[in-house]
């Protein structure tokens, strides 16, 4: 009965949680996001001001999240899909091209609205923070290890990794806004993060080379 009780709960966290990003974006889109005050987005979702800060610090977090939703934890679960025998840094780097680029994340609205606001661009680059933790322990059960160092660092380095891609992106792609309003990304995202990522792939094959010696010495 606990933990029915317990899932019950998560669930209607989450549920408020969608709700007060959906809120945010939807009056950040109709008004402009200088316009939207938190107290806006709480009324609109049906809530407290009060509920809404236990879940967003600032307007601009409850905006990005709408787009990025729970992507570090779909991250650590593309990971884990991996058919067998497939190396670590495959399994890495696809899980995060896969997930930082999937179809209508963010849409086009949205994307729009997130490269034109500096401070909207800075929240969402600080999202990818989020991976580093799911992704630590889904590298840890990739390579069997029992330091979890190892698997730390590695993570921490892959989210370096991305926010560099991001960063680098969501700069050109702001620059790259036609006079109708449209967003033309500059290059190809999903390149660009390989490209970013492949400096770790030995850094990932060496952990996973380790990892095999020592389970069969």
């Amino acid at each position: 009965m606990t933990t029915r009780r317990t899932g019950l709960r998560e669930q209607k966290k989450q549920a408020t949680r969608e709700a007060l990003s959906a809120a945010a974006l939807r009056l950040a889109l109709e008004r402009g996001p200088d316009n939207v005050r938190v107290d806006d987005i709480a009324e609109a979702a049906g809530v407290s001001t009060r509920t809404y800060n236990n879940y967003f610090s600032s307007r601009e977090q409850a905006i990005v999240a709408a787009v990025t939703g729970e992507r570090e934890t779909r991250v650590a679960a593309a990971m884990a899909d991996r058919p067998d025998g497939v190396g670590l840094a495959t399994a890495v780097i696809e899980a995060i091209v896969d997930q930082y680029t999937a179809p209508g994340e963010p849409g086009r609205d949205a994307l729009l609205l997130i490269t034109t606001r500096p401070a909207l661009r800075e929240a969402y680059v600080d999202t990818i923070g989020a991976i580093e933790h799911p992704l630590t322990d889904a590298i840890a059960g990739h390579l069997g290890d029992t330091d979890p160092h190892t698997a730390r660092v590695l993570a921490a380095s892959v989210a370096a990794a991305v926010r560099v891609a991001l960063e680098r992106w969501l700069r050109t792609t702001a620059t790259s806004v036609t006079a109708g309003g449209l967003v033309v990304p500059s290059g190809s995202f999903p390149d660009l993060l390989r490209t970013t990522l492949a400096p770790l792939a030995p850094a990932l094959d060496a952990a996973e080379q380790q990892a095999h010696r020592r389970r069969h010495p």
